[in-house]
């Protein structure tokens, strides 16, 4: 096949129009990598690594765009590029080049989302392993993530106590509403073992 005309579409993308009646439409980049004119000679092969290219630039500029605004494990960009660009292969070779770019991390990743979840949520190891989950991290990396804060949960539990569930423990004999806070710091990723014992630890030192 061959290439009728290149024109200048909108900002640094052209139109290169084919004589079968297709029209690509590419980044200058492209146009220059590929040395795209008019009267070019393409045959499919050539064709189909000229699209590849350019679905791929579109594909890592798209993250780009994405991670400016916050950071993204490699599982969860994969998805969204994946959604966008439909091609698994093309959108695991995005990711390869930000993994080897260093633009995406999920060691970092997780260490990051463990201290939000951890510091600032106050979850419990349960929950924030979850969560870290969730976000397509391994177990491994997200047990490393959390390793840090092993001795912060009894902290947490007793914050969580004094600050957002203190106006149900106003009497220790009341064993429905102690009961309403144990499970809600069942919902927060704690065991049951911490919790009698943060419970405990509460009223004996209101005493």
């Amino acid at each position: 096949m061959k290439v009728i005309s290149v024109s200048r579409y909108k900002g640094t993308t052209f139109q290169a129009v084919l004589d079968d009646g297709r029209t690509l439409y590419l980044h200058s980049d492209i146009i220059a990598d590929f040395s795209v004119r008019p009267e070019m000679e393409i045959n499919t092969d050539e064709l189909k690594k000229i699209v590849y290219a350019s679905n791929f630039r579109r594909a890592f500029q798209r993250a780009l765009f994405l991670l400016d605004y916050r950071d993204y494990s490699s599982a969860e960009m994969l998805e969204k590029l994946t959604a966008t660009y439909k091609s698994e292969k093309l959108c695991s070779a995005v990711i390869k080049k930000l993994t080897d770019n260093g633009l995406i991390n999920d060691r970092r990743f997780a260490e990051r989302l463990a201290q939000k979840l951890v510091e600032t949520k106050k979850y419990g190891y349960r929950r924030a392993k979850r969560e870290i989950m969730q976000k397509g991290i391994d177990k491994f990396t997200a047990d490393d993530a959390l390793s840090p804060y092993s001795e912060m949960y009894s902290e947490n539990i007793m914050h969580l106590l004094k600050t957002k569930h203190s106006r149900w423990l106003t009497d220790e004999s009341d064993r429905k509403n102690i009961e309403k806070v144990k499970n809600a710091l069942v919902r927060y990723g704690y065991d049951f073992t911490e919790i009698n014992l943060a419970v405990k630890d509460y009223f004996e030192e209101d005493n």
